[in-house]
């Protein structure tokens, strides 16, 4: 994973850059166990989810919607990804891109129509790096 510093921003401590990069296996794991609280737990209060067809504001209102995913849509299912860039844009934020997808559930591999990019804002409060924001969107042109 590429990891630049903002000119503007001193560089991130050692810490700062394993916690950002284990972002998405803290999202594995809670996926894995179909943990809609520990899901919104990787967000802010006001943190959004923003996936093709879906919006979502707020850390309840993203645990709402991945309890009802985790029943529906996503019973069964698991999810990748893995960090392909990290950018320190400031003091406690950052942005993280990263690839991967939601492995259909009976499935052992990410099928390719299924992978994703998807662009993490992450911010640091109380000690603890949570995302402001999380947007996916296909890797493949349709």
């Amino acid at each position: 994973m590429a990891a630049n510093a903002s000119s503007s921003a001193p560089g991130p401590s050692a810490d700062d850059q394993a916690a950002l990069a284990g972002l998405p296996q803290r999202l594995v794991e809670v996926w894995a166990a179909h943990d809609a609280d520990g899901f919104g737990d990787l967000f802010t209060e006001d943190g959004t989810l923003v996936l093709p067809g879906v919006y979502q504001a707020g850390r309840d209102a993203i645990r709402s919607f991945m309890r009802e995913a985790f029943a529906g849509v996503y019973k069964g299912t698991r999810v990748t990804g893995k960090p392909v860039n990290a950018r320190f844009l400031a003091p406690g934020v950052a942005l993280l891109i990263t690839e991967g997808g939601v492995i259909e559930a009976g499935r052992t591999e990410l099928a390719d129509e299924a992978a994703i990019r998807a662009g993490w804002l992450a911010v640091k409060q109380d000690g603890e790096w949570l995302l402001a924001a999380y947007q996916n969107s296909p890797r493949d042109p349709a």
